[in-house]
């Protein structure tokens, strides 16, 4: 099969939402969906293993045309990313799944357009090692490099800095494979692309990604044990303008954060460095542990593609998937106040919290980014492997931070129930992924609750 390239899209068609999410539930570790496995299956599970993959098998395909076959071939499918979500999000019960990791990298560097193209199962990681090769950057990582740029970008996965957007800002144009197995390019001559950006596996499979690139970059970081939480939560802004990347670390029930992590851009910020920010003391890589998996760090100079995310792609990042995550994104305007409605919240949470991660990040254009037209406050969790306990506090925490319209990352646990008023565009998305999958070839269960509808369409 030769790719066939389509006209570019028409305007999308808006769709009523209805009750976006409706009876979230949350992967609680044990299968689901079992009834569209047949004797013989192989189990596949997310990468914390609180999720069984419904799916009948995990395809890995080692070329485009493979991909639109299989596409083609089959009623139900979705892509696959490195397993790093939390939520049924990639899932495709009873249909397949298909993976990108087979299909070579195959990275394309534009230095006159300021451009990268590249297979989206490529990692984070091998992509930063051939840019710094090119002399070239990305403005951001994740926290972790070891996650698949067409997984990042479908989730609305970051990094953090007050000028930072989500990775998937950087997106300039995009391939899909859409469900009768065509494959149809768009870029930013199209209005469609913020809507693809973030696509939540909705508009098919992503086997091209474009990105926007910068000159390469030196980055020096430092890690502030013990600084006090409410001093860093008065003078917060102060705090989040401080680096060029920021990140608040810990126990937000304890009177002292673990980790005020600073990553500075080298040339574009002063070099001077305090030895203590509120209380909390400076460290160096002689403070970690043997064996620990964190980026370099004490003010040590390096390229961006080592510094920018806080685990090394060498070592397992966060607690090596003995964990479940949550993370919520207010505007940057009530952030002050969502961390100390949390905080009163900590004889609850702290219990089977490892730790919190907050960071900011820029307002963005992407009809599904939770920094959706309104500069953010990131509120993460990692969850101690509670399934039950985090299950039900999670509503708990949602009505607390109420008030603040929180919008949930994609691919973390979450029990929102409509989301229309918090997504503004989520009818346009609908409506277009609709137009795009005209056979529904890549509705699942997540996006059936998105619509607020439990009919899965079939073809």
């Amino acid at each position: 099969m030769q790719p066939t390239r389509l006209a570019q899209q028409t305007a999308p068609t808006v769709v009523e939402s209805g009750q976006a999410l409706a009876n979230r539930r949350i992967p609680d570790g044990r299968p689901t969906h079992n009834d569209h496995r047949k004797p013989g299956d192989v189990t596949e599970s997310n990468w914390a293993a609180n999720l069984d993959y419904a799916a009948t098998a995990v395809h890995r395909p080692v070329s485009v045309e493979e991909v639109q076959e299989l596409v083609a071939a089959h009623p139900r499918v979705r892509p696959l990313g490195t397993r790093h979500s939390f939520t049924d999000i990639a899932d495709s019960p009873g249909g397949i799944l298909i993976s990108l990791e087979d299909l070579p990298a195959d990275i394309q560097v534009d230095h006159d357009a300021g451009t990268v193209s590249v297979n989206p199962g490529t990692t984070y990681a091998v992509l930063a090692g051939r840019l710094e090769e090119e002399g070239l950057a990305l403005p951001n990582l994740a926290s972790l490099p070891h996650i698949s740029i067409g997984g990042a970008i479908a989730t609305a996965t970051h990094g953090s800095g007050d000028t930072n957007g989500i990775l998937a800002t950087s997106v300039a144009a995009i391939e899909v494979v859409r469900g009768d197995g065509s494959l149809t390019r768009v870029d930013r001559t199209s209005t469609d692309l913020p809507a693809l950006a973030v696509g939540l596996g909705a508009f098919g499979v992503y086997t091209r990604v474009e990105l926007d690139v910068e000159p390469t970059y030196a980055v020096a970081q430092h890690i502030y044990t013990n600084a006090s939480w409410e001093s860093t939560i008065e003078d917060l802004d102060e705090i989040m303008a401080s680096a060029y990347s920021v990140s608040l670390l810990g126990d937000i029930g304890a009177s002292r954060m673990r980790n005020l992590w600073l990553k500075h851009k080298i040339g574009r910020e002063p070099r001077g460095f305090p030895s203590t920010i509120h209380g909390g003391s400076r460290i160096d890589d002689t403070a970690l542990p043997h064996g620990h998996s964190l980026t370099r760090i004490g003010g040590v100079p390096g390229p961006w593609s080592r510094r920018m995310a806080h685990f090394r792609p060498d070592a397992p990042p966060s607690a090596g998937g003995d964990e479940l995550q949550t993370e919520y994104f207010v505007d940057r305007r009530h952030g002050r106040d969502a961390m100390r409605v949390l905080r009163s919240m900590g004889d609850r949470i702290s219990p089977h919290l490892r730790a919190m991660e907050i960071r900011s990040l820029a307002a963005d254009d992407l009809w599904l980014s939770p920094a959706y037209r309104r500069p953010s406050l990131c509120l993460g969790f990692t969850w101690h492997k509670h399934p039950e306990a985090v299950e039900a506090l999670l509503p708990e925490i949602e009505a607390a931070l109420d008030d603040f319209e929180p919008r949930p990352h994609w691919g973390k646990l979450f029990a929102l129930g409509d989301l229309a008023d918090r997504f503004p565009r989520l009818g346009d998305f609908l409506g277009l992924a609709a137009a795009y999958d005209t056979t529904r070839t890549f509705w699942n269960p997540f996006m059936d609750r998105l619509a607020g509808s439990r009919e899965v369409g079939t073809r």
